[in-house]
């Protein structure tokens, strides 16, 4: 498992040896069954985990609607980011959409081996980094294409997820009704 983090990690920064097994004695390996919510509204985020094997969806609720602003699957991070940096209450749960592994980190870890290594250090500036383009392109996106464009580009990124991830779920992490998503994906059917 440490080794598909080894490969993530060294699209970043090169790691030696030791600096990775640095890293690799702080990880906790954690796994969870399908439905499992790994942080609830109002609780403190622990960890930042990357996902090993499965996926994740991070939401908020709006009156009875839930509102998702991720879905993580393999090789990618998920947390609630400004809850696990500041250690203040989250506004967001995250939940498991399948059966789930997970490799984590505490805050605490996190910051020790930051003071060990300053390779590690710039791995978690240039992760952080990235994490805060992607989504301001993804709400670039939002604001910018129409619902067929945002549909269209999310297909062509992530077709695995159109099948793993419940219909409902995408329609709203792709902020456009239910049936909305439906009529978009059955279009291409329709014209063969």
């Amino acid at each position: 498992m440490l080794e598909t983090l080894r490969k993530y990690v060294s699209g970043y920064v090169a790691l030696t040896a030791a600096e990775f097994n640095l890293l690799g004695e702080k990880i906790i390996v954690r796994s969870f069954d399908r439905r499992e919510q790994l942080l609830g509204v109002g609780e403190t985020e622990r960890y930042m985990n990357f996902v090993v094997k499965g996926l994740v969806r991070m939401y908020f609720s709006k009156g009875k609607t839930e509102l998702i602003t991720n879905i993580a699957k393999e090789g990618e991070l998920v947390s609630s980011s400004a809850s696990f940096l500041s250690a203040t209450p989250s506004h967001y749960a995250i939940e498991t959409l399948e059966p789930t592994t997970l490799l984590s980190i505490t805050r605490e870890d996190l910051d020790a081996i930051y003071q060990q290594s300053v390779r590690i250090e710039r791995l978690g500036r240039l992760l952080t980094t990235q994490f805060v383009m992607q989504k301001e392109e993804w709400e670039h996106e939002c604001m910018r294409l129409d619902t067929r464009e945002r549909f269209t580009r999310f297909v062509e990124r992530n077709p695995d997820l159109i099948r793993r991830v419940p219909q409902k779920y995408l329609a709203s992490y792709l902020n456009m009704k239910p049936e909305t998503f439906s009529r978009l994906k059955n279009m291409p059917r329709k014209r063969n």
